[in-house]
């Protein structure tokens, strides 16, 4: 019988995750699309191929299916007819076991899809069939899982920890994984699969929904999109060792004072005009509290004043960002009639002195 094998037709190992099926498809839908080969029947063919292979394989319950069954998977009979089937043939031949079968389809079936030497199956010949087949699934790992979290820039600066509520796709401990409840009898020096049915813990999906809590630390100096593994606090598998892992993808929250960069921090820093003329010693906010800077005289708007190595911490190699103050000169609104008089004989002196004009370079030529 013919196997379409949808793995090899995206370009995928079968352990691929949905990420990886979902990057094949379209970097290949991209390539064979009919608009992108016009009149090419040859692509148009690979396009529809490509398309169905996605079909199956984006989807969980079908992929799960074409795991367990392969090309048989969606061919006609009910599910149900298929597994007795499948269990009927590999029950052999014989007295009450039904006509016997060539030595062909069965296998080819099985060989072509768990592999001729695949762990855990093997087969044993009569002259017109099969007296049984081993096939035991390997236990497959869980799958990974990922959530995002949102800090504030203080936790990120200092770290802090979340309790996290999960929803895990966990394999079923009952099928270990794989959707079906066997019954085996042994032959000989083999155990041989009589039956096979849905389990009914997991409906067949060999997979269930558990919820769970865990507390995760954030360390001190996460950015934006850090993304930190927990091994093996993912999907849970039969074995341990099977586990997947959960990625933490952190998310800094807006702040109110500071913008971020990186690791930098940067505030706008408004100071009066008179602080910008004459210098003056500001309080600034940091994220650790207050602190004083000196403005220097003459300062315009615009001008970065820079704190080395007190923006976020840094983390295993990476430099700790630095924290900048950029200065926005402001005008008082408010002046008294002393103020606005002394601002007054100001302007006139600069005016008897030629000062020179701010707008000069725009009116130039």
């Amino acid at each position: 019988m013919e196997f379409r094998d949808y793995y090899k037709t995206l370009g995928v190992e079968r352990n691929a995750s949905e990420a990886d099926i979902k990057s094949a498809y379209r970097r290949l839908a991209r390539k064979h699309h009919p608009d992108v080969n016009p009149n090419n029947k040859e692509a148009e063919a690979t396009f529809k191929q490509i398309n169905e292979a996605y079909q199956v394989l984006s989807d969980p319950d079908k992929r799960k299916k074409y795991d367990l069954l392969g090309a048989d998977w969606e061919r006609g009979a009910p599910e149900e007819e298929m597994r007795r089937r499948y269990a009927w043939q590999g029950a052999g031949a014989g007295p009450g076991g039904g006509p016997e079968t060539g030595a062909g389809d069965f296998s080819d079936f099985f060989e072509s899809f768990f592999g001729r030497s695949g762990a855990g199956m093997g087969a044993g010949r009569t002259a017109g069939g099969f007296s049984g087949f081993n096939y035991r699934p390997e236990p497959e790992r869980a799958p990974d899982m990922e959530v995002e979290v949102a800090v504030s820039l203080e936790e990120a600066m200092h770290g802090t920890k979340r309790r996290l509520d999960l929803i895990a796709q966990d394999e079923c401990d009952q099928c270990n994984g794989s959707g079906m409840i066997l019954k085996e009898e042994r032959s000989g020096n083999k155990r041989v699969i009589r039956t096979a049915q849905e389990c009914p813990k997991c409906g067949g999906r060999g997979v269930i929904e558990n919820r769970r809590k865990i507390e995760v630390t954030i360390p001190a100096g996460v950015v934006e999109g850090t993304r930190m593994r927990l091994a093996g606090q993912g999907g849970r598998a039969p074995r341990k060792e099977l586990n997947g892992d959960l990625f933490v993808v952190v998310h800094l929250e807006p702040h109110r004072v500071f913008t971020v960069s990186g690791r930098d921090l940067r505030c706008q820093l408004p100071v009066w005009d008179y602080e910008a003329v004459l210098g003056a010693s500001v309080t600034v906010p940091t994220l650790d509290g207050r602190l004083s800077l000196s403005v220097p005289a003459g300062s315009q708007t615009g001008r970065v004043m820079r704190l080395k190595g007190r923006g976020l911490p840094g983390r295993a190699k990476e430099p700790a960002g630095d924290l900048l103050y950029e200065l926005k000169v402001m005008a008082p609104t408010d002046l008294t009639a002393d103020e606005r008089k002394l601002m007054e004989e100001i302007a006139d002196k600069r005016n008897t002195r030629h000062a020179p004009d701010p707008r000069a370079e725009l009116l130039r030529g």
